[in-house]
């Protein structure tokens, strides 16, 4: 799978859309399951986290996840700059200056997860300010692929006049920051073709497969052991993902590709 072939994916077709609907089963499966994860998840270290909302969304759209990641033991923030409706030069110096804030308040690098769109803010400032960040998860965010490879196109663009991302800047967002950076994707999403959330390989690069649907992916038990198990790899001393024992049932194999061998 090379970058023509992702920008050629079309977007979800009408049955993933469809179940969509079961983010709200998502949503009460997590919500029941809290405790018993927090039993089975690693702790945190104190270790401050920044979650960036997906398109359209505020800080309230993540605040149960944050809420659990606290539970944890992180020191967890929103973005507090309102509704994101896309990568815009000002709220990037905004949400790198609070990076920085957040790496001198708190004395330890700081660890993005960004939800859909959300991960493209928490990848790029990756680049911008690598020695403050820590790792990058992302949850079903788009890298890859084309403008009509979502089915959020429509939206994105009645909320910026304009094309989803420009084509300068699809190039950019499809490089891997240089720090550890998961992306957790599921191929039912109903809104992001799965293909254009799955990185290339590398020595700080990986892919993890969730059976989830995009809007209730933050709120999916699997998903929320993942970014506690990501979150608990000691600093400098990143491993990928282990599929071991009952993992191996829960998650999927590993997919990625590399654009020096795909076709």
């Amino acid at each position: 799978m090379n970058a023509a072939h992702t920008d050629a994916v079309p977007a979800p077709g009408w049955w993933k859309i469809a179940l969509e609907a079961r983010a709200g089963l998502e949503f009460a499966a997590g919500a029941a399951a809290a405790l018993s994860l927090l039993a089975v998840s690693p702790r945190g270290d104190g270790h401050p986290v920044l979650v960036f909302p997906g398109m359209g969304a505020s800080d309230l759209s993540t605040r149960p996840l944050r809420q659990w990641l606290c539970a944890l033991g992180y020191h967890v923030h929103g973005w507090e700059l309102g509704r994101n409706l896309g990568p815009r030069d000002a709220m990037m110096d905004a949400s790198l200056a609070r990076i920085r804030e957040l790496r001198e308040r708190h004395g330890q690098r700081v660890s993005l997860i960004g939800q859909s769109l959300g991960g493209i803010y928490a990848r790029e400032l990756a680049k911008q300010g690598s020695d403050d960040v820590r790792v990058v998860i992302t949850l079903g965010t788009p890298f890859t692929g084309g403008p009509r490879s979502t089915n959020a196109w429509r939206l994105y663009e009645a909320l910026n006049g304009r094309e989803h991302l420009e084509p300068k800047l699809r190039v950019g967002v499809r490089e891997a920051p240089p720090v550890p950076t998961t992306s957790i994707y599921s191929r039912s999403d109903g809104v992001v073709a799965w293909q254009c959330s799955v990185q290339a390989d590398g020595p700080h690069t990986e892919n993890i497969e969730v059976d989830a649907s995009h809007t209730g992916m933050a709120m999916n038990p699997l998903v929320l052991h993942a970014i506690a198990d990501r979150l608990a790899q000691p600093e400098g001393g990143w491993q990928p993902f282990a599929r071991d024992g009952l993992r191996a049932f829960a998650y999927g194999a590993p997919h990625s590709f590399n654009p020096r061998t795909a076709s």
